[in-house]
């Protein structure tokens, strides 16, 4: 126990001049930090559990309580002289570094800005959206169906044979095992047998979507590809009425401008039967009048758009419809092809390649 007559100033920690050079101390210490890391361990060092002015505080239990009051004023005065200065040295390298970062991060507004386009969706998505929106105008109806498809539904409810060449392996790829009957459809048209089946007639449906098939590549052609396939199916259908649709399907895409022509062909599925031709949109048809060749079009001046023809009544009656009450017309154009014919592009691979320049830049314009 202390007694009643102890002088405070034995210790040594709290004589006032002792307090006075921890003061000082703690202030030249904070001036010299340069920054708030240097501060932060000045702090510690100064105002921290083993500080001067902490071990001081740590004293005043052994003064009488005489003696403990005016030490304790002596050490209360010092830690907050010490505290006010760490504050005014903070505050100081606080001020700095904002004025530093204001200055790094600063913005001129005056300069241009960045016209970089942020990204586009690819142009192949946009002119499957556009077709889909043609058709819905017209107050049709949009289906989907799998990739992976029943041979069934691919080739026989198409009035496509057993012995019929599109069923070889050279244009049809076959999932494993082949004897489970299941393809990567080869057009779009089994889209069109499931909408019959679900929707029955009258029916009026447009059916986007990626097909594949084992053919080479060049210029016009990809072994994995869109298409986009129409079928309308009612009383009285006619191919005048597939004439008329196929016109009017061109101008919205191509303009009213564009020029088409049908020649005929043979489908299983359709009788009768033709192709739809655009005028090649490289050289103009001059290649076919002895201009310079025309890899696009084989220099023939026409590219094949897609194919079109009455539905044949096999087909409407595999999938319920009598045919001797209803009619319909069916046509599927490839969706690559429209694009390339839109925008002038002379290959098909550069639709799929990457190039950002060429994806991008119809990605805007569409």
């Amino acid at each position: 126990m202390p007694t009643a007559d102890y002088d405070p100033k034995e210790v040594a920690v709290l004589q006032p001049e002792v307090l006075d050079q921890d003061v000082a101390a703690a202030r030249a210490a904070f001036l010299a930090a340069a920054d708030l890391d240097a501060l932060a361990a000045a702090h510690t060092a100064h105002l921290g559990n083993r500080s001067p002015v902490a071990l001081a505080r740590r004293e005043l239990g052994a003064l009488p309580p005489a003696a403990r009051a005016d030490a304790g004023r002596r050490v209360n005065a010092a830690l907050a002289e010490v505290t006010a200065a760490y504050d005014e040295r903070r505050a100081e390298l606080e001020a700095a570094r904002d004025a530093h970062v204001l200055n790094a991060e600063r913005v001129d507004v005056t300069l241009p800005t960045d016209r970089r386009p942020r990204g586009a969706r690819h142009p192949l998505t946009l002119v499957q959206e556009r077709i889909a929106d043609v058709f819905v105008a017209m107050g049709w109806e949009v289906a989907e169906g799998p990739e992976a498809e029943a041979e069934w539904l691919n080739f026989d409810a198409l009035n496509v044979p057993a012995h019929h060449p599109a069923r070889e392996e050279q244009d049809t790829l076959w999932l494993d095992p082949p004897s489970a009957g299941v393809v990567l459809r080869t057009q779009t048209s089994p889209v069109q047998v499931r909408a019959l089946l679900q929707r029955g007639a009258p029916c009026y449906v447009v059916a986007p979507g990626r097909v594949y098939r084992n053919d080479p590549l060049d210029a016009t052609h990809s072994p994995v590809f869109h298409q986009v396939e129409g079928l309308a199916v009612d009383r009285g259908l006619t191919m005048g009425d597939l004439r008329g649709t196929l016109e009017l399907f061109a101008r919205a895409m191509f303009g009213d401008d564009v020029r088409t022509r049908l020649r005929p062909d043979h489908f299983p599925f359709t009788e009768p039967s033709a192709e739809v031709d655009l005028l090649c949109w490289v050289c103009h048809g001059a290649s076919a009048a002895g201009g310079d060749p025309c890899r696009t079009c084989g220099s023939e001046g026409w590219v094949e758009w897609g194919g079109c023809g009455m539905v044949h009544p096999v087909v409407l009656t595999s999938a319920g419809i009598d045919p001797t009450e209803f009619t319909g017309y069916a046509f599927g154009m490839g969706l690559e092809r429209t694009l390339m014919s839109r925008h002038n592009i002379a290959e098909i691979r550069d639709l799929v390649e990457g190039d950002v320049r060429l994806t991008l830049g119809l990605g805007l314009e569409a």
